[in-house]
């Protein structure tokens, strides 16, 4: 895989970004590192990267505030870095825009197949034959024009928000289980992090549903999947 992507560290702890400079360099990426918050954000706008490995907690500004300003800017692929075991951790980082989290301490080759997931799912997937996969009055799906437009303005999605949205609209009617939406959405290797697809509903929802404690598009059906509106 010529041309890999352009990484960006951002974590406080030296020894690990040292290592994680050496072995994503000779796995072909390009990698840039910063050891606290605000030197991250200032590579990220010299820089743009492709995707960007932050850790949560680091002196000047943390991982959740370097998250959510890089969440007002960009859909840039993030996979957060944090202790392991916490789950309302995960839960917190999922919700404010993360990609994807990986527990610390893990393997280098863990973090890279997690990469190639992640970047995996920003690639842009061939048009479907069907142009638009649902329009009403409010909401238009288009899948080959890879756009979502909520009352006529665009959404600003991620990729696998918009990976997500268009496999639920793609099958709009019909009950789709949470492990085939991992396995089309993410990957066979999420099959058991059911609380990506329960994250990511609620993120779809924030920002499709007029309310989204009562969805008209996002139906969950419980124990099995979640199934989208049928089309108008």
């Amino acid at each position: 895989m010529g041309g890999k992507a352009k990484l960006l560290i951002v974590d406080d702890d030296d020894k690990l970004v040292e290592a994680l400079e050496l072995y994503l360099t000779k796995a072909g990426y390009e990698v840039i590192s910063a050891l606290d918050g605000i030197e991250g954000m200032r590579r990220f706008h010299q820089h743009r990267p492709g995707l960007v490995i932050l850790d949560i907690m680091m002196p000047k500004l943390d991982g959740w505030e370097v998250c959510r300003r890089i969440r007002d800017i960009s859909n840039v692929p993030i996979i957060m870095l944090t202790a392991r075991g916490q789950e309302a951790e995960k839960v917190r980082g999922l919700k404010l825009g993360a990609d994807d989290y990986v527990a610390k301490p893990f393997s280098l080759r863990e973090l890279e197949a997690r990469i190639q997931a992640v970047l995996r799912r920003t690639r842009l997937p061939p048009p479907v034959e069907s142009r638009v996969l649902y329009v009403n009055e409010e909401l238009v799906i288009d899948s080959a024009g890879w756009e979502v437009r909520w009352r006529g303005k665009p959404v600003k999605l991620t990729a696998t928000e918009r990976q997500l949205l268009f496999l639920l609209a793609e099958n709009a009617g019909r009950v789709l289980p949470t492990s085939r939406i991992l396995e089309r959405v993410w990957g066979p290797e999420y099959v058991d992090e059911r609380d990506y697809v329960k994250l990511y509903i609620w993120r779809l929802r924030q920002k499709i549903e007029p309310d989204p404690s009562q969805p008209r598009y996002i139906f969950t059906e419980w124990g099995i999947g979640y199934k989208f509106a049928k089309n108008p």
